[in-house]
Parts: structure tokens; sequence; C-alpha cells
């Protein structure tokens, strides 16, 4: 307001017979020179530290302190606490990707049509009064941020702002601070469905989930037989008996299922995809894991494949792989295709969360059902197309197929008995 006063006094006090604007060019002049002076000796000596959560959650707000030092030798009075973030920007490729997606949703005739104007923003966080702050003081800020999306959020540092006597200007003094929040996807109460599958041999047996090698649960000794192992020779029964004594182990049988992440999109910044995160992350955290392996497969820069359960691992380290998930946008879904027919062998049903129902997921469907394997298929659509992909063909389905709308797929899901 002063600015525009300023440059509305300069402007209109040209004139000095008929006008007595310019009056008031010279108050305001040193009023604003007086404010941006008062900003210049702002020098602040401070050191700050966070208590980051270990985890945060897409959506909903995180409350945080930071406690800080005044190193100064004298009482700082009217801070205001700022966050200094990294710069979110992304790589070329990924924006590129986004641009064009965001031209493809916008037609031409069509004006004033919605755009993503900060897709790649991460977080909000509100400023923070500081109480007042002696010499070697230490002072303790609560501040609040809102994670917008999954994945982690890096801290840079913090500022301190302090307004002059006018209110006209903010001096700013900064310190380093580098910390990191990793912020998990969003998750949706997942109804008792009953999953694929059943009990199935898994090589290795209990011991697959906490040692390395086929070393099984043990049963017995018995006496050596040609092409037993010389690693499961008991050294001290053959001293013993005095001919060779070998461990007896049981084969193992339990559930194995697959969790299939689709990541090909032509959008990285999809809602579509992001919901099909949040709802693998969903499973992943209601599945039992005490007595079943869960193995998340998905395509990123290269095949990945992590498996949960039975001491592996536990369902936070599944939530933190999927709170890093990237969106493939320059591969092809016939790599996801070849990847979980590969593992099919060793699962007992299938989980797939798909972002369409075209015709090469339709082959990749009738592929698993070929192959004999249980499947529960989700297909998370834009809003207003799911009516699109329940009128489709019905013999390609599935026989447990869903589709879950952006927007309803907390309602969607509560719907599935």
């Amino acid at each position: 307001m002063v600015v525009i006063a300023l440059g509305a006094a300069a402007t209109m006090g040209v004139d000095t017979e008929n006008t007595v604007a310019y009056q008031a060019f010279a108050p305001l002049l040193c009023l604003f020179l007086a404010a941006a002076a008062f900003s210049l000796i702002f020098r602040a000596r401070f050191t700050a530290t966070r208590q980051l959560p270990r985890f945060g959650t897409a959506g909903v707000p995180v409350q945080y302190r930071v406690q800080l030092r005044n190193l100064g030798h004298k009482t700082e009075r009217d801070l205001t606490l700022l966050e200094n973030l990294v710069d979110p920007r992304p790589a070329f490729a990924e924006w590129r990707a986004v641009q064009m997606a965001n031209e493809r949703r916008i037609r031409p005739f069509r004006l004033n049509q919605p755009r993503h104007t900060k897709p790649f923003r991460r977080t909000m966080i509100r400023d923070a009064a500081v109480p007042p702050a002696g010499p070697s003081q230490d002072v303790e800020v609560t501040m609040e941020l809102t994670p917008l999306r999954r994945g982690f959020v890096r801290f840079e540092g913090v500022t301190l702002a302090r307004p002059d006597p006018f209110g006209l200007f903010r001096a700013f003094d900064s310190c380093s601070a580098p910390q990191a929040l990793l912020v998990l996807p969003k998750r949706y109460p997942v109804p008792q469905i009953p999953l694929p599958g059943m009990m199935k041999y898994q090589q290795g047996g209990v011991a697959l989930a906490s040692n390395v090698g086929l070393s099984d649960e043990f049963v017995s000794l018995r006496e050596y037989r040609r092409g037993d192992p010389l690693r499961h020779i008991h050294w001290r029964s053959w001293a013993k008996a005095g001919k060779p004594i070998v461990k007896e182990f049981e084969d193992e049988f339990f559930v194995r299922h697959a969790l299939v992440l689709d990541t090909f999109t032509d959008d990285p910044q999809s809602d579509a995809f992001e919901e099909a995160v949040s709802v693998a992350a969903s499973f992943a955290c209601s599945l039992s894991m005490q007595e079943s392996l869960l193995d998340l497969l998905f395509v990123g820069t290269e095949a990945f494949c992590f498996t949960a359960g039975r001491g592996l691992a536990h369902s936070d380290h599944m939530l933190e792989i999927l709170a890093g998930v990237s969106a493939c946008f320059d591969k092809h879904f016939e790599q996801l295709e070849n990847l979980v027919i590969e593992h099919s062998s060793a699962v007992s049903g299938c989980i797939c969360v798909l972002l369409a129902w075209d015709r090469s997921r339709r082959a990749f469907v009738r592929k698993l059902q070929n192959l004999g394997l249980p499947l529960l298929v989700f297909v998370i659509t834009e809003a207003g197309k799911a009516e699109q992909v329940r009128t489709a063909r019905e013999e390609d389905r599935p026989d447990a197929f869903y589709v879950l709308e952006v927007g309803q797929v907390e309602q969607d899901l509560a719907k599935i008995a």
C-alpha cells in the first residue's frame, strides 16, 4: 500500500498547481527508506534443531518442534520462524511428461480450463511466532506441516524474520539445518476381502524369511544318502556313530501373495497413479504377514520385487518403498508382465492394481488366468470414467474385478463385501 501510494503521489504530483498529491510524496518516501534501513541492521545468530516424527502421511498435518538457541548478546523479540525446503523442481524428463499430460487434457476450443499450477509442490508449512529469546537461551517453536504428496520432504535450513517498526519490511537471517521427513502414501480402510490362493510349497521354508540359503525347519537326524548337501552333515553325530549323519528338514507350505502395482502412465503426477499407490499401501498394511509372505512387484527405473512377512520385513518397510515409487512413462507394460509371469510359480495368488483396462492389461490378466493363478484385480480410473470400464467386455474379467474412481476410492472400497 505504501509503494502504491508513493507511485500515485509521484505520478499525480507532477502538476503542483492543480493538486496537492506531491505533499504526500516526501513523507511516504521517508517512511519507505526508514523501514528499509531498519531491515538492514538485523543480524541474529542462532542454531536450530528439529524434532521430526519418523513418518508423515500425505494429506495429514504433522506437528513437530524446532528448538532455537540465541547465540547473540541481546534479547531477540517479534521473530517469525520460516522453513527453507530444498528446491522441489524435478528432472527435465518428468517436467516434460507433466506438461504434455496437461496439454492433452486441455482442448484448444475451451478456455479457462483448470491446470495443475504447482504439480511438484510437496508440502505446505505455516510460519510460527518465536517467543522472546535472551542471550544463550533456548526457545521451542511448534511448527505444522501438511504434506501434499508422498515421498521425501527435504529441509535445507530455517530462517528467522523480524519486521521493522513500521511493519513494511521483514529482515531475514538463515542457518543451515538439513533434514528429511519421509511421507507415506495415504491409506484407506480395506474390508475383509477373501484373498485368492492357498498354501503352496516354498523352497527354503521358514528359514527363507530370516536366513540366506535353504536351511529349513529342522526335524531329525538320519544317515547320509547320496546327493545330500555337505553343509547338512551333523559332524558330532558322525563322530559318535562312525558314519555320516545328516540333518533332515521339513518342507514348508504357506500362503504367498503377489501385490502387483501398475506404474505405467503418461502423467507422472496424475491423481489415478497416486490413488493406485494408496490402494497398494492399504493392502500392504491390512494383510497379515505373520503366516504369509507378500511380494510387491512394480517397474521403476528397473523391475523390482520386494518381499515382506514371516521375518523378512515389516509392513512399514513396504510403505517406505511405496512412498518412493515413481511413475514409469518411458518403458512398456510388457516389462511388468514378464516380471509377474516369471514370479507366478512361487505365489499362491495375485492382487493387481491397474491404471487402465486396455488391450495390454486385459491380455496380462488373461495370461495369469491361464496359468491358474487366483486373481483380485482393481482398476483405478479418473473421475467420471469408471462407467466406461464397468461396461467393457466382461469375458476378459476375472471373478474378483473392481473399479475404483478417483475422488471416491474410499467409498468404492467400503462397498466391496
